[in-house]
């Protein structure tokens, strides 16, 4: 190799580094810019909903207030279709209040949440345990559980996500008393929680409108809800970094299926 010849190396090369060093600076500017955008996204979301919110709470407040008064000094005066039509605008009122609440959740995920810490999920699952406890003997449900791991996350909103899916579990468990399982699997840096149940199950065309903010696939009298929660648990699953997603047969049962980062060595 002629001396030009290694010199005209040495500069393609050269040439070749600070291309691809303009090209990395670049994507790394555009995804800073992509973060700012989705900062600004959020912001934006969290103040749209407080606005609505606040300014659906007031009027809410009054119409309640003025419903449980009806309720408490009329309902003797009223005939039976009476008592029914104040049922349903007590209810209406109800489940109005869970709607804004639910909203108000949702568009907190990313602004109120707390700084990721390492997580033991068993200790997750014990409180909500107790905090389903009632649900749980009226229905004789049964939650079995593999010795779970840590990840690392937000131990509240895991909570959350956690209470959500086991509650549907078993919500949606049909005539038989439920049974609900819960697996850990790790696959590399991740691991994939799954929540199975023998419940009715979900078609296709379901299971990929459930995780829509208020989509619901039954009626409130059939089975009560806002329909937000599967909405905020794929927000806070994301936020984690990860993602949620289901298989479901009718009449079959579910498995929800959610991938969490594994605590590190270090975090342990």
């Amino acid at each position: 190799m002629t001396f030009v010849q290694s010199v005209a190396n040495i500069l393609t090369e050269a040439i070749e580094r600070h291309r691809y060093q303009q090209e990395l600076e670049q994507l790394i500017a555009d995804l800073e810019e992509s973060n700012e955008r989705l900062e600004r996204s959020n912001d934006r979301l969290e103040q749209f909903a407080y606005a609505a919110s606040h300014d659906l709470q007031e009027p809410l407040r009054m119409v309640s207030t003025y419903l449980q008064l009806i309720d408490r000094r009329y309902r003797d005066a009223f005939d039976e279709d009476g008592e029914e039509f104040l049922e349903f605008a007590i209810d209406g009122a109800d489940r109005m209040r869970s709607m804004i609440e639910g909203l108000l959740a949702y568009s907190r995920v990313e602004t109120r949440g707390d700084p990721f810490e390492p997580v033991d999920l068993n200790d997750v699952l014990d409180a909500v345990r107790e905090d389903l406890q009632m649900q749980i003997e009226e229905s004789d449900a049964e939650v079995a559980t593999e010795n779970l791991p840590r990840v690392h996350g937000d131990a509240g909103q895991l909570r959350q996500v956690f209470q959500n899916l086991l509650s549907n579990a078993i919500e949606y468990s049909g005539d038989e008393p439920p049974r609900v399982d819960v697996t850990a699997e790790r696959e590399g840096n991740e691991w994939i929680l799954s929540i199975r149940d023998e419940g009715i199950g979900i078609d296709s065309d379901g299971q990929e409108r459930i995780f829509e903010v208020f989509e619901r696939l039954h009626t409130h009298e059939e089975h009560p809800g806002a329909g937000i929660g599967l909405a905020l648990c794929q927000r806070i699953v994301e936020r984690h970094g990860g993602e949620i997603g289901v298989e479901s047969e009718p009449g079959e049962g579910s498995t929800f299926s959610l991938m969490l980062p594994a605590a590190s060595d270090v975090d342990e």
